[in-house]
């Protein structure tokens, strides 16, 4: 597989006036981690949030002064220490110049940056470039005796999930910006693989962005059909089905709580 570079996750081309659009639409109450609320398929900047529920973060490489490329969010395992991403965010080799900054604000992460140790690729993604197989989770290590769920707490992995069964949570960092943008919608169904939903301003770094339903459940991850979208107000997520359940168990070691009905 060839060796992400560095550029922004969510292939995306055309620059979205993202000030402008903040200027208009007032802030949801829905956090990174939070449960869906608010207006559907309105997109805000996300409040500041407290550390149990900073649990969507931004990716560097290396440090926070080349720039986010890409979103992650942590989901819980028995190991405390594991993110999910798109799998077209690693190179599934290690990555491990990759940091995580949970909470990520404003140029800060308040909750420091956690190193990338091991990245877990379906060997879809890594043969062919799968669609249906872009996610994929990394391990980070400790930090000074604490685990990365000690700090920020997790979101639970799901699986088998019905697409548009609720209104979910995206919550995804622009790479234009420093702060992460939250869009409350319905999925709903673009193949039997692939799931869509509408939200404006997902631009370029918001692919891995987590989709949260109201059960604090992660039910998707943007990237997929055509890696994330190849407008700025439609996004797209692979069904998260029995490989994705795989991949999950194979990163946890068995020790994780995958649903995968």
């Amino acid at each position: 597989m060839k060796r992400l570079t560095r550029s922004p996750g969510k292939r995306r081309h055309v620059l979205f006036p993202v000030v402008a659009l903040l200027a208009v639409t007032s802030v949801s109450g829905a956090g990174p981690g939070s449960t869906a609320s608010g207006s559907l398929g309105v997109v805000a900047a996300a409040r500041a949030v407290p550390p149990r529920s900073a649990r969507v973060g931004a990716l560097f490489g290396g440090d926070l002064e080349g720039g986010h490329f890409c979103t992650a969010s942590v989901v819980r395992s028995g190991g405390r220490d594991l993110i999910l991403t798109a799998a077209h965010c690693l190179s599934g080799d290690g990555d491990t110049d990759v940091v995580f900054a949970p909470g990520y604000r404003d140029g800060r992460a308040p909750y420091g940056l956690w190193r990338v140790t091991k990245t877990f690729v379906p060997g879809a993604w890594g043969d062919r470039s799968d669609e249906d197989s872009d996610f994929a989770f990394a391990v980070v290590a400790s930090k000074g005796g604490r685990d990365l769920e000690d700090a920020v707490g997790a979101n639970v992995f799901v699986s088998g999930r019905a697409t548009g069964a609720g209104s979910v949570v995206v919550t995804g960092y622009p790479n234009v910006l420093d702060i992460p943008l939250t869009c409350t919608n319905r999925a709903t169904v673009q193949s039997r693989t692939q799931q869509r939903i509408e939200c404006p301003g997902f631009t370029d770094g918001t692919s891995g962005s987590p989709w949260v339903d109201a059960e604090g459940d992660v039910v998707g991850v943007l990237g997929g059909f055509e890696q994330g979208g190849s407008t700025d107000d439609v996004s797209y997520s692979a069904v998260l089905g029995g490989a994705a359940a795989a991949l999950y168990r194979e990163a946890t070691g068995g020790t994780g709580f995958p649903d995968s009905s």
